[in-house]
């Protein structure tokens, strides 16, 4: 969770988190903004935030350090997830882990979505009911069009739609829904 949705969540402005904390309005202004690296405080600055949002400072520091990797390489560690784990159980670890939900907090919407998209996908294949939880997330779509990079590759040599077309026709329903274009996810070496 950022500061932004811990100020939120606990209703407070940043003028609130100042006096609250005692640090300074502009540095806990630079903070909120962007504008200053909440990793590159002091201890004492960190720990009189936390303190004052009721939260500890592992878990305000954490968004600071996650780092987002390609969306092919993200893909592809889905895809062999699930020939690892098995689809049961991969549906299974997908609902504990509340990964879905996490993603989009995070406003990492490609991985989220097709994160569910992969659940849903497995779901069908296996004929086990959707989860409702994900509802508000399935009637979200990404603004562009996410291809595999093999099929941008191609496009772009030929020159010519032709190869986006096809991967549209043969795309998985519940990976099109978001606007992500994915028709082959078992084929993993």
């Amino acid at each position: 969770m950022t500061i932004q949705e811990m100020l939120k969540e606990n209703n407070m402005s940043v003028y609130k988190l100042s006096k609250a904390s005692t640090v300074p309005y502009a540095t806990c202004n630079d903070i909120v903004s962007g504008k200053a690296q909440l990793e590159k405080c002091s201890a004492e600055t960190v720990y009189k935030i936390a303190q004052t949002l009721n939260v500890s400072m592992e878990s305000i520091l954490a968004p600071c350090f996650v780092k987002r990797s390609s969306f092919e390489n993200f893909k592809s560690t889905i895809c062999h997830r699930v020939k690892e784990l098995g689809d049961i159980d991969f549906i299974i670890d997908t609902l504990e882990s509340q990964d879905i939900r996490m993603y989009f907090e995070r406003k990492w919407y490609p991985e989220s979505l097709y994160l569910l998209a992969m659940l849903d996908y497995i779901s069908r294949e296996n004929d086990v009911p959707l989860c409702d939880e994900y509802d508000d997330l399935r009637r979200c779509r990404l603004e562009n069009t996410i291809y595999p990079s093999s099929v941008l590759a191609m496009s772009a040599a030929s020159k010519k739609d032709d190869e986006l077309r096809c991967a549209e026709a043969t795309a998985i329903p519940e990976f099109k829904r978001f606007n992500i274009i994915e028709s082959e996810v078992r084929n993993v070496i």
